[in-house]
């Protein structure tokens, strides 16, 4: 499965996000070799366990000087490493709309867990602007942490009214307000603490991320800019020239190399106008807990829509699940794990017509209902391999989400340069 979204400029290009994940078999275990047979089923070797003994840090990213056991337990991290502020937001702070949501979900959260609720709730709301606009029938897969940290970045250099609009879109206006001891920046650490700690050390999973600056060689940043990214994001703006082929070549080979060649062409062609590019990648490659037998992988009927059905080769595990049934929404979900403490989330309507319905209510409040609600069961799970590869041109999506003035010719960047730049595509 790969996956691939950009957000493209003349002047200014944010590339966002590059996330490869082989086919679903491939979570478990490794095709290479694999046979088939008449019958559908396939003979695959065991995934190598030296795979996931690998370090899963960059080369990118600054050592901190912390305690090593600091990222032997996730669970901790993340609810240790931060302290929980109390909420005392006035109603003058937040908006009537917003009040009362935010307050219920950031209660009892640290930091990193409430900046994890906003991105959560960014991405759902993109995903709703993303679906209003494509074909009922297409399917959608994004990873919108990466193009939160891409637009928390650039929104280090937006002043004004520019930065306000990508603040609030964002979630992290409403994160500001919550306490009278947040303030912009603390959004900013959070997302350098929540990066570095992931994707540090190996949790029994392999997760990479890569935030990358490139700089036209005659066009000049703020230090200001250039610090702050290095900082908080890890980017180390670097001299390109957009107009060298060798570039594109090089850069590809680099996420080509981060991703184990999943994503062989991230980048197709780069305007020789370009000033700026920001690129983030981000790798993920899990093992299931409950593994799926090879004997147990058939052809079934999987329904594309109301009308048409086809046979795919379909994978099967029976075992004990998180599990829980929403009546409201009219669905079954299930918690599939990963090796680790990190799992899959899986919805599945009860009519075939309901997945516009779940779409449009799905939230963080409705994902932490379920999660509260979940109980263990024995389930039996049976899932279709599949490989889905989309690319999106993000602005339009954005400004129906209320981003306007960072794509006209309103917006303030005089935070990232002196000279005057846009961004239109």
């Amino acid at each position: 499965m790969k996956f691939l979204l950009q957000l493209l400029a003349l002047a200014l290009i944010i590339t966002s996000t590059f996330c490869g994940v082989k086919d679903f078999v491939e979570h478990f275990e490794s095709l290479k070799g694999a046979q088939s047979h008449e019958n559908g089923t396939y003979d695959m070797p065991n995934l190598p366990l030296e795979f996931h003994r690998e370090n899963t840090i960059t080369n990118d990213l600054i050592p901190e000087e912390e305690e090593e056991e600091d990222y032997l337990d996730l669970d901790k991290i993340l609810s240790e490493d931060d302290y929980s502020d109390v909420i005392d937001a006035g109603p003058y702070m937040v908006s009537e709309v917003q009040q009362g949501n935010i307050l219920e979900l950031f209660q009892g959260k640290t930091r990193i867990q409430r900046l994890n609720i906003l991105n959560a709730n960014f991405g759902f709301n993109l995903y709703r602007s993303v679906a209003d606009k494509v074909n009922s029938s297409d399917n959608i897969i994004m990873a919108p942490v990466g193009i939160s940290t891409a637009m928390a970045m650039i929104s280090l250099g937006l002043k004004a009214q520019t930065q306000q609009e990508v603040l609030s879109v964002l979630g992290f206006q409403d994160f500001i307000n919550a306490s009278t001891k947040y303030e912009l920046m603390t959004v900013h650490n959070l997302f350098r603490k929540l990066t570095h700690r992931l994707f540090r050390r190996n949790f029994g999973y392999t997760l990479r991320s890569v935030n990358d600056i490139y700089i036209q060689k005659d066009f000049s940043i703020l230090n200001d800019f250039r610090n702050n990214t290095k900082t908080y994001y890890f980017a180390d703006a670097q001299p390109a020239d957009f107009s060298d082929p060798n570039f594109i070549t090089k850069t590809n080979e680099r996420i080509s190399k981060l991703t184990k060649g999943l994503i062989k062409e991230a980048l197709v062609n780069v305007s020789p106008t370009t000033l700026m590019m920001i690129l983030n990648c981000l790798y993920f490659k899990g093992t299931w807990e409950n593994k799926f037998p090879v004997e147990m992988t058939m052809k079934r009927s999987f329904r594309l829509n109301e009308k048409q059905t086809i046979k795919v080769p379909m994978m099967q595990t029976k075992g004990n699940f998180l599990a829980a049934a929403d009546p409201e929404l009219d669905c079954d979900v299930i918690q599939l794990p990963f090796v680790g403490n990190i799992s899959m989330l899986v919805v599945l309507p009860h009519k075939l017509s309901g997945m516009k319905a779940l779409e449009k209510q799905i939230t963080p409040q409705v994902v932490e209902k379920w999660q509260k609600s979940m109980t263990n069961r024995t389930r039996e799970v049976v899932l279709p391999k599949f490989k889905l590869e989309r690319s999106y041109g993000l602005i339009s999506y954005l400004r129906s989400m209320g981003i306007e003035e960072l794509f006209n010719k309103k917006g303030d960047y005089s935070g990232i340069s002196e000279e005057k730049i846009t961004i239109n595509r």
